[in-house]
């Protein structure tokens, strides 16, 4: 019987089991790619993925109005399924599942990139995705300071006393602030960029994660030009990563020397240099939400027995 599982991993926990997929041998471009529908409201995103053990699907919903509305931009649902099988497992709340694994991607890289010492974080934005990355980031690097930028005041003041309850010296701030960060984080819905990417120092790390359209960005074309340069995979930063493919083309993600993956991160293959940023591009993908789901599926005391294709 499919069993609607409450979301309740750590960031921790999600990290650990998106370094577990990779290091398991997952090829992240060999990844179903995304699919959206446009829709009245906004847009549907279809996102399946499949391993020897489970297999999802990820329906979410992007609603740009529904802020104004007092809901959530992201809505939807995520079914885990047995992987020899296909027998549906369990249900998932897909807003929170976007809301756990996409801080995880970004603390996973950011183990590798950021300066082992990086206390000061710059965050762009106030959403729940900004306290998701706070959250997650505090994991794997000795977080001090924050500094929020954000359009709206009431939200920023809201994250600075988050941050301020944890015990970080935090205020809000201008996207000149980036001058003095060890780690910037972009998880916005702007479309062009939010900073001047000349002023971010050579021993930074930058994540941007807010936007998965080939035609939108969040950083400029000078940091990208200055940066040691990773994504998720490029086959899907080709198809979605503006921050990138604006920047740099096409043909240069395509050609791949330019840009390393995560598995090439977290395995030790890619060079990460300490003279100039390092930055990482985000859109979301498909085995991630399924890496986190089987995760948390298999917290549950005795779910693995039950599953049909994986009992003991």
């Amino acid at each position: 019987m499919t069993e609607l599982l409450p979301l309740d991993l750590t960031p921790a926990q999600a990290v650990a089991a998106l370094e577990r997929a990779l290091l398991d041998g997952l090829d992240p471009e060999s990844c179903p790619p995304r699919s959206q529908v446009a829709v009245p409201a906004g847009e549907l995103l279809l996102m399946p993925a499949a391993d020897a053990r489970y297999a999802g699907v990820k329906i979410a919903g992007v609603a740009p109005a529904n802020p104004g509305r007092g809901l959530p931009r992201i809505t939807g649902g995520y079914l885990l399924l047995d992987g020899p099988t296909l027998w549906p497992l369990a249900l998932l709340d897909g807003a929170a599942l976007t809301a756990l694994r996409t801080p995880a991607v970004t603390a996973l890289a950011m183990r590798r990139l950021a300066a082992p010492d990086a206390g000061h974080l710059v965050l762009f934005g106030a959403g729940p995705q900004a306290y998701g990355h706070l959250d997650a980031l505090r994991t794997v690097r000795p977080l001090t300071r924050l500094t929020v930028v954000s359009r709206s005041a009431d939200s920023a003041g809201r994250l600075v006393r988050y941050a301020r309850a944890l015990g970080l010296v935090a205020e809000a701030g201008t996207p000149a602030a980036v001058a003095a960060a060890d780690l910037v984080v972009c998880c916005t819905t702007a479309r062009s960029p939010l900073f001047d990417g000349r002023l971010v120092p050579a021993h930074a790390a930058v994540a941007a994660v807010g936007s998965h359209e080939p035609a939108v960005r969040e950083v400029d074309t000078a940091l990208v030009a200055r940066s040691a340069r990773y994504a998720e995979a490029r086959a899907v930063a080709l198809r979605e990563a503006g921050d990138l493919v604006i920047p740099l083309g096409e043909g240069a993600i395509a050609a791949g020397g330019q840009l390393a993956n995560l598995s090439e991160l977290v395995r030790g293959t890619a060079v990460v240099p300490d003279d100039r940023p390092r930055f990482f591009k985000s859109v979301g993908m498909a085995w991630e939400d399924l890496a986190v789901a089987a995760a948390q599926y298999e917290a549950v005391p005795g779910a693995v027995d039950r599953s049909s294709g994986n009992a003991t």
